[in-house]
């Protein structure tokens, strides 16, 4: 027994030994093909570096050649296309005005050095170089290529800039050469055809210009070579009739052989670095293997588990939703799958912040995680988002009843701390009939019918139906124009007059936002600011729409504007920073602006909505509280948030005088705010015998139809023009005001 164990535990002893050596060996194998793959890879990069580099040296001399000639162009057109010129190189007594701008000017120019006058034959007027005047004949001086570009000159109309530039070889080497008419500025030209006047600038690229051209390109050893030069990279000189006059080459830089060079030692060092590195990790690796397997198993666990709430997050409420439908497809029954968004969990936050908003999220697991059937998996999948899903024998019965049974339980005030805050629900339901439907398609189905939910009031229930498709797409069709819209200003805003009570003369507007959508003509507002409000536009479309408004009533001095603001923009605490910026930006008195809020928000929220009302005071603009009288306001909201005006609503308008009750009623909601010294303005006023009802009740301003519909800021314009000629005594009381 000895025996056997002593040499079973020398062959365990040589076999670690054969297998720690071929991994050794192995490592040094990979890391010499390592080391021979990486010096190969920058042998590459090196070449593509050099090659890299004469290209844009190459493109670079391309540019210089062309700026040389360029700048000819430029000079030759100034002198050529002045009025000065056209008349004294026409004139019989203009020669010594013609030497004096033209031919002496050659003399030390760095911008020609040629300067000649020729006539429709070709006939030298004047030839000047460097200042003197040329002796032999212009054919013996310049090859034939010149007069290519004095022909193409020639057939040119005036009026359509004659001139022609390009590289001309000469007895003193290779020249710009340009030709041009002599003309007026405008290029209208007096002499008749047969006796036009022709100026010839030229400029010789000699050595010392090719070598000025390398300095400033930075192109090294940047020179002028024959024709038949040969050159890996070169940029050839061309007269007009193509023929090939020179060669510029340079000095390749060879960039990536000098990186290569300095690379290369310390990469073979790296590398060895590297190899040692990996068999110290080698050991370390089979020492951590066994702890790190037991450790991926709990990540695993926990990469499925919402940290805040314990519940399932997505990708475990994903897996479970595989699962039961895999199930459902074997045993026949159904998945329900439903989406919870939590109403008004943003304004917790908002109010009391988010260590509440984290409380108030475990409280609603802790009580969803009592009412969910047993099997079902519940899961926290966003912010404020959950989701619930089981099997079910039935259809959707099961799930309606659930969501019923969550409605009620957020229906009650939760106790969070020493707070209480009451949240709703929008519940979407969708189901997978026996697993016909996967999972990521059950989820959209679900996500969308609570979307359903949330747009048709909050706090219900919605089942997926096939039709809310379509109406997403048309829905996400008209988000996207609408934010193309916004971005590029295409909405226009109508103005709505608002006149006093007596003398129906204009005091206001009310700036409403209108929209053209294009290819589908005009949209309702009550169509596309509720969409603005869900996708998180509304706050830039309130800021157009209050900037456009204050803008526009600049031309109207004495005329107050009035902009409506969304709860969406009234919950954002920068608001305040935003109609500041706007006040600033267009320069107009913040007392002439009136920012009208509806009573929605001040429900939710009363704190905030106090302190943001006495913020914007605190700027000087006015606050209205608007639609009074068609949901829950009451006098006590006046007195609890100091408003400036309430606007009555027109529902209470409109049977004013056939309604003893309402008559009653909304003369006594007149008094009261009257008795707390808020001025009112009637809205909805169609007949004469409601504007007058409305003022005798104590209405200071009306608005509706009877005055005027929502019209473009010119049709305003108008009206403005046409009282003051009716009655300049009014309007000079609205300027005065």
């Amino acid at each position: 027994m000895r025996t056997v164990a002593k040499s079973r535990s020398k062959g365990s002893g040589i076999g670690r030994h054969i297998t720690v050596t071929g991994v050794l060996f192995s490592f040094a194998v990979i890391v010499a093909v390592v080391t021979i793959m990486v010096l190969t890879a920058l042998e590459r990069v090196a070449e593509n570096a050099n090659l890299l580099d004469d290209e844009r040296s190459r493109e670079t001399t391309i540019g210089a050649l062309k700026t040389f000639e360029d700048q000819l162009g430029a000079t030759l057109d100034d002198y050529s296309a002045w009025d000065d010129a056209a008349v004294n190189v026409y004139a019989p007594d203009g020669m010594a005005w013609t030497v004096s701008n033209y031919g002496e000017m050659s003399l030390n120019s760095s911008l020609f050095d040629m300067a000649i006058v020729i006539d429709d034959q070709k006939k030298a007027i004047i030839a000047y170089r460097d200042g003197q005047p040329m002796e032999e004949p212009l054919a013996d001086f310049f090859a034939p290529s010149l007069w290519t570009l004095f022909d193409k000159v020639k057939t040119a109309a005036p009026a359509d800039r004659p001139q022609a530039v390009g590289f001309v070889s000469t007895k003193r080497g290779i020249a710009a050469v340009g030709v041009a008419l002599v003309r007026k500025k405008s290029g209208a030209l007096d002499a008749p055809a047969g006796q036009h006047r022709y100026l010839v600038f030229a400029r010789h690229l000699d050595d010392e210009r090719v070598a000025g051209l390398g300095q400033t390109y930075v192109i090294g050893g940047l020179r002028l070579a024959p024709p038949v030069f040969e050159a890996d990279y070169f940029v050839p000189i061309a007269d007009p009739t193509g023929a090939t006059l020179a060669k510029l080459v340079w000095t390749s830089r060879s960039p990536g052989d000098v990186g290569y060079a300095q690379v290369r030692p310390m990469v073979i060092q790296a590398l060895g670095l590297v190899g040692l590195f990996f068999m110290v990790l080698l050991v370390i690796g089979w020492l951590a293997g066994r702890r790190l397997k037991s450790e991926e198993n709990n990540a695993r666990e926990e990469a499925l588990r919402d940290r805040l709430s314990g519940l399932s997050n997505r990708d475990g409420l994903g897996l479970a939703v595989d699962r039961f439908v895999l199930e459902a497809r074997q045993t026949k029954r159904n998945v329900l799958l439903l989406y919870l968004d939590l109403d008004g969990f943003k304004e917790v936050n908002d109010s009391y912040g988010h260590g509440t908003g984290d409380q108030l999220i475990r409280a609603v697991a802790a009580g969803l995680a009592v009412l969910i059937p047993q099997g079902a998996v519940l899961a926290r999948i966003g912010g404020d988002e959950f989701a619930i899903a089981f099997l079910s024998d039935g259809e959707n019965a099961a799930a309606l009843q659930l969501s019923e049974q969550i409605l009620d339980f957020l229906a009650e005030p939760l106790e969070i701390g020493r707070r209480v805050v009451v949240v709703g629900a929008s519940i979407g339901i969708a189901m997978s009939p026996t697993g016909a439907i996967e999972r990521e398609e059950l989820v959209r189905r679900s996500d969308l019918a609570m979307y359903k939910a949330k747009e048709a009031g909050r706090a219900r229930m919605t089942l997926y139906d096939p039709s809310m498709d379509a109406d997403r797409e048309q829905r996400n069709a008209l988000e996207i124009d609408l934010r193309v819209a916004i971005e590029s200003g295409d909405l226009t805003l109508a103005y709505q007059p608002l006149v006093d009570a007596t003398t129906h003369a204009p005091t206001g507007v009310e700036a409403l936002v209108r929209w053209n959508r294009p290819g589908h003509g005009p949209v309702s507002p009550e169509v596309f600011i509720p969409i603005a409000e869900t996708s998180g536009l509304i706050e830039s479309l309130g800021l157009f729409v209050l900037r456009k408004a204050c803008e526009t009533a600049k031309q109207w001095p004495g005329l107050s504007i009035s902009v409506n603001v969304s709860p969406g923009q009234f919950r954002n605490p920068a608001f305040t920073d935003y109609v500041r910026y706007v006040l600033k930006q267009t320069e107009i008195e913040a007392g002439r602006v009136t920012l009208e809020i509806t009573e929605g928000y001040m429900i939710q929220n009363p704190q905030r909505t106090r302190q943001s009302i006495e913020r914007l005071k605190g700027l000087g603009v006015k606050v209205a509280l608007d639609d009074f009288g068609s949901g829950f306001s009451s006098i006590g909201y006046l007195r609890q948030f100091g408003f400036d005006r309430i606007k009555i609503d027109r529902s209470l308008v409109m049977g004013v005088n056939e309604d003893k009750r309402q008559r009653e009623m909304l003369q006594a909601t007149v008094a009261l705010a009257r008795s707390l010294d808020i001025p009112v303005t009637a809205e909805g006023i169609e007949t004469e015998a409601q504007a007058v009802a409305m003022r005798l009740f104590g209405c200071d301003c009306l608005q509706g139809y009877l005055f005027g519909k929502p019209v473009t800021s010119d049709l305003i314009t108008e009206m403005l023009e046409e009282r003051r000629a009716a009655d300049p005594a009014i309007l000079r009381r609205i300027d005065a005001a």
